[in-house]
C-alpha cells in the first residue's frame, strides 16, 4: 500500500438548484479567460489597438470548441457509435462530460483567429506569435478538468504521487486497486513550463510570422508524445487503445506536427515582411493609433504588459500601422 497518494475529486459537479455547475466546464473557462488576458496585454505591448484580442478571442473559441469535439468523436468514434458504444450517438454532442482534442481544438480555433484577422487586415503570424505563451497557460489549466472527471491517467505506477481512481473507469484494469500516473499533471505541469519559456523566448529573441507559436507546437507535442505514451485510456477503442504501428493515435498526431512546426520554424527564418498589428480601419480615438507600430518581442515584458509612455510613442515619421522590417543583425 502506497505511502502518499492523489486522490481523485468525490464529484466533479455540482449544482445550484436545477443547474448543474461542472469543474470540466469552468476549467475550461477559466483557461480561456487567462489566455485572452495574457494575450490582450502582449498584443497592445506590441503596439496592437486595445480589446483586438477579445474580439477575436470569440470565433476562436467557438470554432476551437466544434473542433476540439469533432476529433475526440472521430477519433473515439466507437465511443458512441457501434454495436459496442458504451454511449448513445446523441451523447457525443455532450461536451461537458469530457472529450476535446486540442488538435482539433487548435486547427479550426485557427480558422476562427484567421477569418477575424482577415476582416480586420491584422497579420495572423503576429496574432498567433501573441496568444502562443495563453494557450500553453490555458491548456494546463483545463486539463484539470479531465482530473475531476477521472479521465486521461496513465499507467499502474507506485510513485508517491500516484491518482486514485475508482474502479470501473474507462482505461481502468479489470481486479487493479492501485495507482495509477496523473498524466493530466503532468502535461499541466509542461504547459506551465512551456508558457513561461516562450515568454522568455519571446523576451529574448526576435520571432516573427508565427514562429514563436511553431515553438508553441513543437514544445507542446514534444511533452505530449511521451506524456501520450503513459496513458491507458481507450482513445479510438471501447476497451483499449488503437495502436499503430505500435504508437497510439494521439502519438502519430504529435509526431506530425512536431516535424512540421519544426519545418516552418526553419523555413520562415528569413521571411522580412511586414506584420500588420493595427487596423487599418482602427478609429485612433480609441487611444493607440494607426501610426504605432509593432515593437521588437524583445520589448515586452514577462507578462505581456504595456509599455510605458515613451515606448508607445511611435518615431515621427516611421509609423505606418505596420511592423517595421527587423535588421538582419537583429533577426534570430
Amino acid at each position: 500500500m502506497p505511502l502518499a497518494s492523489i486522490p481523485s475529486p468525490s464529484q466533479g459537479v455540482w449544482y445550484l438548484g436545477p443547474i448543474p455547475i461542472r469543474a470540466y466546464a469552468l476549467c475550461i473557462v477559466l483557461g480561456v479567460i487567462v489566455a485572452v488576458w495574457i494575450s490582450e496585454r502582449r498584443w497592445r505591448a506590441r503596439g496592437g489597438t486595445p480589446g483586438t484580442i477579445v474580439d477575436i478571442a470569440v470565433p476562436a473559441v467557438i470554432f476551437g470548441l466544434i473542433g476540439g469535439r469533432l476529433y475526440h468523436v472521430i477519433t473515439d468514434w466507437q465511443l458512441y457509435f457501434g454495436d459496442r458504444a458504451p454511449n448513445e450517438p446523441y451523447e457525443a454532442l455532450f461536451i461537458w462530460n469530457g472529450g476535446l482534442g486540442i488538435w482539433g481544438a487548435i486547427a479550426l480555433g485557427g480558422v476562427g483567429v484567421w477569418l477575424a484577422c482577415r476582416k480586420r487586415g491584422l497579420s495572423l503570424g503576429a496574432v498567433a506569435d501573441t496568444v502562443a505563451p495563453g494557450i500553453a497557460f490555458a491548456q494546463a489549466i483545463g486539463r484539470w478538468g479531465n482530473y475531476f472527471n477521472q479521465e486521461l491517467f496513465g499507467s499502474p505506477t507506485t510513485l508517491p504521487w500516484g491518482l486514485e481512481i475508482e474502479p470501473g473507469k474507462a482505461g481502468t484494469i479489470e481486479g487493479y486497486t492501485g495507482l495509477y500516473h496523473p498524466t493530466f499533471l503532468y502535461e499541466s505541469l509542461w504547459n506551465v513550463a512551456l508558457g513561461f519559456l516562450l515568454i522568455w523566448v519571446g523576451k529574448r529573441f526576435t520571432l516573427r510570422h508565427g514562429r514563436l507559436f511553431a515553438l508553441y507546437v513543437a514544445g507542446y507535442t514534444l511533452g505530449r508524445f511521451w506524456i501520450e505514451g503513459l496513458r491507458v485510456d481507450p482513445v479510438g477503442g471501447v476497451d483499449h487503445a488503437v495502436h499503430f504501428l505500435g504508437l497510439r493515435i494521439n502519438q502519430w498526431t504529435a509526431l506530425v506536427l512536431f516535424v512540421g512546426a519544426l519545418v516552418y520554424f526553419w523555413a520562415t527564418r528569413n521571411k522580412e515582411t511586414e506584420e500588420i498589428v493595427v487596423s487599418p480601419s482602427a478609429d485612433p480615438s480609441g487611444g493607440v493609433t494607426a501610426a504605432e507600430q509593432a515593437p521588437p518581442a524583445g520589448e515586452e515584458d514577462s507578462a505581456g504588459s504595456e509599455r510605458n509612455d515613451d515606448e508607445d510613442k511611435a518615431p515621427d515619421g516611421e509609423g505606418d500601422g505596420k511592423a517595421q522590417a527587423v535588421p538582419e543583425e537583429e533577426k534570430s
